[in-house]
């Protein structure tokens, strides 16, 4: 009998062991996810009914998962809306560095509207783009293996950001691409841009320059992105209001 009941102990813990490997994500919490199961972990072996943690091992992964998923959300509904982009001057995007020279002959002519109207146009292309960000924030959270998550809660703070742009950034760029070339149509930010070299090239002795619009605002637009991902995975690990749902208050209340 005494076999029996250890076979049985063994046979649980495993199964809570792969549960809390497998299941869970990174905390952004000042208690780990580790220590978390580690305490649950105890007192499941030591037969204490009465442990202090209150979770089971299903909430603390999903609640981990979750709080990727709602950052992300945040992320891409603040881009995605209009002026998500051009009013923000952390992430406003510039006209491309080759069209330096337009800029400051146009300024001196008094044409500097020209490329105004052009910059404000690509960032309105990147804010339609950016809702296509969302499902493939999705699909990484789903595809994290445990090396994954043990790279992300042994690196720094922003472990999980960068985690998402190593994962996501060739299939982002490739979901962005078309709708960037789509919406620089759109709205309006090609013939902008053929009117401001036209008046450009009219003028004497400029140099000739050319620029990629749709890689442009589709690098930029991934750095904004990322650049906010960073910032909303920082605030769920320390700030208490960016935990929007009560799984998220019970999984990282200390």
């Amino acid at each position: 009998m005494r076999r029996l009941k250890n076979h049985k102990f063994v046979w649980m813990l495993y199964g809570v062991i792969m549960a809390v490997l497998i299941g869970s994500v990174p905390s952004f919490a000042g208690n780990s996810w580790l220590n978390k199961g580690s305490d649950l972990l105890k007192s499941l072996g030591g037969g204490d009914k009465t442990a202090a943690s209150s979770l089971t091992v299903a909430e603390i992964g999903a609640g981990l998962k979750e709080a990727l998923k709602v950052g992300s959300e945040n992320v891409v509904t603040q881009l995605g809306a209009t002026d998500g982009f051009n009013a923000d001057s952390n992430i406003h995007i510039p006209l491309p560095a080759s069209l330096d020279k337009v800029k400051s002959m146009l300024s001196k002519v008094g044409m500097s509207s020209l490329f105004e109207d052009l910059e404000l146009k690509l960032n309105r292309a990147a804010e339609v783009a950016t809702p296509k960000a969302k499902q493939l924030f999705t699909d990484a959270i789903s595809q994290m293996t445990l090396e994954d998550v043990q790279g992300i809660y042994n690196g720094p703070d922003d472990a999980a950001t960068q985690y998402f742009k190593g994962k996501m950034s060739p299939a982002l760029a490739g979901e962005m691409t078309p709708v960037i070339e789509e919406s620089l149509s759109e709205v309006g930010a090609v013939m902008a841009y053929d009117k401001m070299m036209k008046q450009y090239t009219s003028l004497p002795f400029v140099p000739d320059v050319k620029a990629d619009l749709t890689d442009h605002v589709v690098e930029k637009g991934m750095d904004g992105i990322f650049y906010y991902m960073a910032k909303e995975e920082a605030a769920i690990r320390t700030n208490p209001v960016k935990r929007t749902t009560e799984l998220l208050k019970k999984v990282f209340t200390k």
